[in-house]
């Protein structure tokens, strides 16, 4: 069977036009959701054979309250389904505006219609503006007992000053009526029979709301309602608890690192100083001669730089770590950048005798970055390779499309990284450890520093090495024709 509206209506709005209306209250879809239970748990144990008049949102946990009772007591009973009519397809419930649905904690989903052909079931079909889409309700009616439960949602309208636009707001709280009062029940029930076309299936129009339940009746609701009020908090509770458990693993993790970081930087800070004292210390020997005293001002110059370096470097790391979620993302072109970058460092590959070729096509897609992001990234990562690479090595810097991604690789013919070391090279002031006898000093920040920019545009970088043979770092950056990243650099 199926029923339509010949003109819209609102059960909130029959309600409020009885002589005394109840009393809404402002509470959670959470306690909506216990209210129901608690109805059908009532409706089962006594074995109430009743005709529903129900819009529930369309997910499993409301939907299987009502699969409960037809399971149990359905055989006798009948039920009204109101369903929104949209785009040659039914919702039994609401949709994102009707509140209820678009509640966090009951994610809108698709609903089922194979409860439409049972005999003891009747879509009733609603426009798609009508008034009911803010609504849920289930309306029970049976001559030893009739109750009624609705959420409505005020309509909040706010203009968006850009757009102009009306939106609304989702984060109001439902105002929610409970009620047995006959004369309530029967104004609702009144309406939406005058509301019924003449053309849809007959339904019966001769039944009267008793006036007040039986005492026992009302007593056992109220208990069930405590009940399942009580086991709806408990499960609240217990979510919330589980969330701040984990928000209080992440904070003590979060200490840990800091402290971790606090000791690698003193430790970072303490060393060079300690190399100075020694240095000063040996410098005021009074035999002392030419040679050592050279060599130990070598050594504190060395130190000093070093000093320098790691506090030039950490100054760097903060302001970027301070600026990354404030910077605005742009489109950059890779050949605008790396070429100049490239030919800075020119005379210094040229005065080690190391070969410095770059290929950068002009045609390949922007990328999103900041400009003095990618400009640094370059810097650092040309760098490296030059500074390791030994008098006489090759350095190429290629870029080429993957994807939906641009990729810029770095590659060197110089001492290489082991293997184990690889996972630890973005790590803070971690420096490659070599046999070398050249001290090639650095902060051991400046791939930290890679990483951050990165990680923060959407990019990657990523390291293949062979001890002794050379290393080639490769970094991906999204192309501005990305559709993923088209999408987050929308709603940042």
């Amino acid at each position: 069977m199926n029923v339509s509206l010949a003109k819209d209506l609102s059960v909130y709005q029959l309600v409020m036009g009885v002589q005394m209306p109840p009393k809404p209250l402002s509470l959670s879809p959470a306690t909506l959701l216990s209210l129901v239970r608690a109805q059908i748990d009532l409706l089962i144990e006594q074995q109430i054979a009743a005709t529903l008049w129900v819009k529930l949102p369309p997910e499993k946990i409301w939907q299987s309250e009502l699969a409960r009772y037809k399971s149990s007591v359905g055989a006798s009973s009948l039920i009204y389904t109101c369903q929104i009519e949209e785009s040659g397809r039914t919702r039994a419930g609401g949709d994102e505006e009707a509140g209820v649905a678009g509640e966090e904690n009951f994610p809108l989903s698709p609903s089922s219609s194979s409860s439409s052909s049972s005999p003891h079931h009747v879509s009733v079909h609603l426009p798609p503006d009508s008034q009911l889409r803010r609504e849920s309700f289930l309306m029970v009616l049976s001559p030893q007992f009739c109750s009624l439960i609705l959420a409505h949602r005020p309509l909040k309208k706010r203009k968006n000053q850009t757009s102009g636009k009306i939106n609304t707001n989702k984060n109001q709280p439902l105002l929610i009526i409970t009620t047995v009062e006959g004369r309530v029940i029967q104004q609702v029930l009144n309406g939406i029979q005058q509301a019924i076309t003449p053309e849809s299936s007959p339904i019966p129009i001769d039944f009267t709301c008793p006036t007040a339940p039986q005492a026992a009746l009302i007593n056992q609701l109220f208990t069930k309602q405590l009940l399942r009020q009580d086991e709806i908090n408990r499960q609240i509770i217990t979510a919330r608890t589980t969330k701040l458990q984990q928000l209080n693993q992440e904070l003590h993790n979060k200490d840990q690192l800091q402290d971790e970081y606090l000791n690698n930087l003193c430790h970072e800070l303490r060393t060079p100083l300690t190399h100075m004292k020694t240095a000063l210390s040996l410098l005021n020997s009074p035999n002392l001669k030419p040679p050592q005293r050279q060599r130990y001002l070598q050594m504190l110059n060395t130190q000093c730089d070093q000093q320098n370096s790691l506090i030039t470097g950490l100054l760097e790391l903060v302001q970027i770590e301070r600026n990354l979620e404030g910077t605005p993302l742009e489109s950059v072109q890779l050949s605008e950048i790396v070429p100049g970058v490239v030919s800075t460092y020119q005379p210094v590959a040229q005065e080690k005798g190391i070969m410095l070729a770059y290929t950068v096509p002009t045609e390949l897609p922007s990328i999103w970055c900041v400009s003095g992001w990618l400009r640094q990234i370059v810097i650092n990562l040309l760098h490296n390779s030059i500074k390791f690479t030994p008098n006489g090595g090759q350095v190429w810097v290629r870029a080429r499309i993957q994807g939906d991604y641009v990729q810029l690789e770095f590659r060197d013919t110089g001492i290489g990284i082991a293997e184990n070391e690889i996972p630890k090279i973005f790590d803070r002031f971690y420096r490659v450890r070599t046999a070398a006898t050249e001290n090639y000093g650095g902060a051991g920040l400046g791939l930290t520093i890679i990483q951050q920019l990165l990680l923060r545009c959407g990019g990657s970088v990523s390291v293949k090495s062979k001890l002794y043979e050379g290393s080639t770092f490769t970094v991906q950056l999204a192309t501005v024709g990305n559709p993923s990243r088209a999408i987050a650099i929308e709603n940042e």
